[in-house]
């Protein structure tokens, strides 16, 4: 199944001077298992969008669904949804209360119903998922690191049992060991569990080394919607509205233009070592 956005659209302060229009006839469908990467600069729509996806906000026109469903029919189950639909927000170490890291993880679980055994495995397992140690699970979340308070704050949402994880920019903050190590964790899940993600970032060299599909966002509209390699060819339009491509692909173009035959819609670190290593042996 799917999520499906058809023609939608969402207006802030209808009606008065502050009238604004964050998305503009959004069409998409985002299937199971896919990996995305949701990009634009800051305005473009991205955080309104994914907010749309769990019901947070209503669409001014357009219909959202949800494996079929039609998300704001009355009488649909919204809990259940964002148990299915699972958002973590942009810096989410602020969403932490609890006394301490397993109180917090057991927060969502608990709420839906789920007896204290139930809520307690999930969160266990969640945890480890994250990549949490023992040794921290009974600690304030508030003595923690950011990159593991961002791990807790994923459990939090994993723990729900989500057949998607909506991540808006979950590494910002971060120094790069701390943006790694997150990443690499949300790809293996996404390869254990065979669950959508969603990927809010800023950063093309994220997106473009995690990521199957990506979205980018400009002024409300789609304005790209493809693979990588796809996307990251038109880093002229992506310039023009505040965007770059990764800067491997700035570096593959410039050897390009140097007289290397190597492929220029390499989007990678690794792949582009080989293409050189590779095009040098043929200069040879």
């Amino acid at each position: 199944m799917s999520i499906i956005l058809d023609h939608v659209s969402h207006i802030y302060e209808e009606g008065t001077a502050m009238e604004y229009a964050a998305l503009k006839d959004i069409n998409l469908v985002i299937p199971d298992g896919q990996f995305i990467g949701l990009i634009g600069h800051t305005g473009s729509g991205k955080s309104t969008l994914v907010q749309h996806l769990n019901g947070l906000l209503v669409p001014t026109k357009g219909n959202i669904y949800y494996n079929g469903e039609d998300i704001h029919d009355s009488g649909y189950n919204k809990k259940e949804l964002r148990s299915k639909v699972g958002l973590v927000f942009q810096y989410p170490e602020h969403q932490l209360f609890e006394i301490d890291v397993f109180s917090d993880v057991c927060f969502g679980p608990k709420n839906l119903g789920l007896d204290k055994k139930e809520t307690e495995l999930r969160a266990y397992a969640a945890l480890k998922q994250v990549g949490l140690e023992d040794e921290y699970f009974y600690q304030s979340p508030f003595d923690l690191s950011g990159g593991q308070k961002r791990r807790v704050a994923i459990a939090g949402v994993l723990a729900m049992k989500p057949e998607v994880l909506i991540l808006d920019e979950p590494t910002a903050g971060l120094d790069p060991k701390g943006r790694d190590e997150i990443l690499d964790q949300v790809a293996k899940l996404r390869e254990e569990t065979g669950m959508t993600v969603i990927l809010v970032s800023h950063s093309m060299e994220d997106v473009a080394k995690y990521v199957d599909r990506i979205i980018v966002m400009n002024k409300g509209e789609v304005m790209f919607d493809n693979e990588p390699k796809e996307v990251f060819r038109h880093y002229k339009e992506l310039e023009q509205v505040g965007l770059a491509a990764p800067q491997v692909t700035y570096i593959m173009q410039a050897l390009k233009a140097a007289g290397l035959a190597v492929d220029t819609d390499i989007t990678n670190i690794e792949e582009a070592k080989a293409a050189i290593i590779q095009a040098l042996k043929l200069q040879r």
